[in-house]
């Protein structure tokens, strides 16, 4: 597949200078930029995701009637929170 171009992007060269400082080694402006891109994109995605989940199951509750009481799954959340942290790493 034939690779294809961005947009070139004008910035301030605080903004340059800045992103030049965290280069880890070997890594270039472009590459830096084009994984910051990716993890971007793959976040948004998430967020979208995470968001239809929630409508879905605002709907299912609205046409059940059946609701979890807030405090309820704070408590659950709590003992997984928990859980993960008895566990060794």
């Amino acid at each position: 597949m034939k690779s294809a171009s961005l947009p070139s992007l004008r910035v301030e060269p605080e903004l340059r200078k800045a992103a030049e400082g965290v280069l880890r080694e070997g890594e270039t402006l472009s590459s830096f930029i084009e994984e910051s891109l990716r993890t971007n994109i793959e976040r948004r995605l998430s967020q979208k995701e995470f968001i239809a989940r929630g409508l879905a199951s605002r709907d299912r509750a609205i046409e059940t009637g059946e609701y979890v009481d807030a405090g309820a799954v704070l408590d659950r959340l709590q003992l997984m929170l928990n859980d993960a942290k008895a566990k060794p790493a």
